[in-house]
């Protein structure tokens, strides 16, 4: 069967389309991408060995009302082009994962009998899958909070969120062996997502002198390819010796006690990065904490605060309140509670696995199967009729 994915915008909504192409792709079936031309997916996708097919879609500014007359129209000059594309590939089911870009084909698909199954990876509902929801054949959730949402008329389950087929892939060992990471080492791994995280950055450069003063202790620092100057000159200012994303004595990370800081603005061994850290420092996006409990890993969370509906922050309460994880409003990452809760996590080693524990407890390393089991059955019941 030939199975469309449609989604774009953020790492978020891509890599667990990715997760559920490579599943489907392993069952023998084709798979080809509906992307947006300048979104992350332009990028990932082929890289990822995947076609890829763009349609020019974008989101438009409530506070300007013209925006949404372009918008708009965009929209409908896509959903045209989509569906001709659609016919003219002989799609079989179209799994569309959120982005602007999932409109017009998912529209598409349902106007032409083509069986549309969504994923939402948050606990509150994107636009786009709030629109497409009515005409779906099956919904697919991360959290069931998010399915109070929807208005959907078939079946909703919830699956958790589907993983890149790297994370998991190896165990701590092994990881910290790819990485030239001593074995008696601490390893502190922050990121912010794909586009890096601006508040989070400041105040772990803020603190790097004091928390470089823990015995053994190493940061991987991923700043986000735009901030990773500002970043830079923040630690070259402050005297903190760092060396770039290089895994030999020459690069720092065996041997020289001087630079104990890798700093780089992107990150292309995360699967080994996350298996290897001791303690996280992220925003709290669906993508990351799926990956975060995919490998078990204790986090201290920084949800970010003008993500819709707060969802981040529901997001995050759920392994909070399983003692999971910590969690630091953003507002709050600059006074003293962020560090002390920090601080407290390195130190203490007897909660961070607790934490690791209670994490691998919620996660759920079957989800891109469980989506793609989704997506096979949807498209046989229509091949049947």
């Amino acid at each position: 069967m030939k199975f469309v994915i449609s989604g774009g915008g953020t790492a978020g909504h891509i890599y667990p389309a990715i997760a559920v192409a490579h599943e489907l792709a392993e069952r023998g079936h084709e798979v080809v991408f509906a992307g947006t031309p300048e979104g992350l997916e332009a990028k990932l996708v082929p890289a990822a060995g995947f076609p890829f097919t763009a349609f020019d879609v974008s989101g438009f500014n409530r506070n300007h009302p013209l925006t949404l007359v372009k918008s708009s129209m965009k929209a409908l000059k896509s959903s045209s082009k989509a569906k001709k594309w659609l016919k003219e590939i002989g799609a079989d089911a179209v799994v569309g994962f959120g982005g602007y870009v999932s409109i017009p084909v998912g529209k598409g698909a349902a106007d032409l009998g083509i069986p549309l199954v969504i994923h939402e990876q948050n606990s509150a509902c994107g636009m786009a899958n709030k629109y497409l929801a009515p005409h779906a054949s099956a919904v697919a959730l991360t959290y069931e909070v998010a399915g109070k949402e929807l208005s959907a008329n078939c079946p909703v389950t919830v699956t958790g969120n589907p993983v890149r087929p790297e994370i998991g892939a190896v165990d701590a060992t092994t990881a910290r062996e790819i990485l030239k990471v001593p074995s008696d080492a601490l390893l502190l791994l922050v990121f912010g997502g794909s586009l890096g995280a601006r508040h989070i950055n400041t105040v772990i450069s803020a603190l790097a002198s004091e928390l470089l003063g823990i015995e053994g202790l190493r940061i991987l620092h991923v700043t986000g390819p735009k901030e990773y100057d500002t970043v830079k000159a923040a630690l070259d200012e402050a005297g903190v010796a760092t060396c770039g994303p290089g895994f030999s004595p020459e690069g720092g990370w065996e041997g020289d006690a001087q630079a104990r800081y890798m700093l780089t603005g992107y990150f292309e061994h995360m699967g080994e990065a996350l298996a290897a850290a001791d303690a996280i420092v992220s925003r709290a996006g669906a993508t990351s904490l799926a990956e975060i409990t995919t490998v078990g890993a204790a986090a201290l969370l920084v949800p970010y605060p003008y993500a819709t509906d707060d969802h981040q922050t529901k997001n995050a309460q759920a392994l909070v309140d399983s003692g999971a994880s910590l969690m630091c409003p953003d507002d709050q990452v600059e006074e003293p509670v962020f560090a002390e809760k920090l601080l407290a996590l390195l130190s203490d080693g007897d909660r961070r696995e607790e934490m690791r524990r209670m994490t691998r407890e919620l996660g759920r390393v079957d989800a891109a199967a469980r989506v793609a089991d989704i997506a096979e059955e949807a498209a046989r019941k229509t091949a049947t009729k």
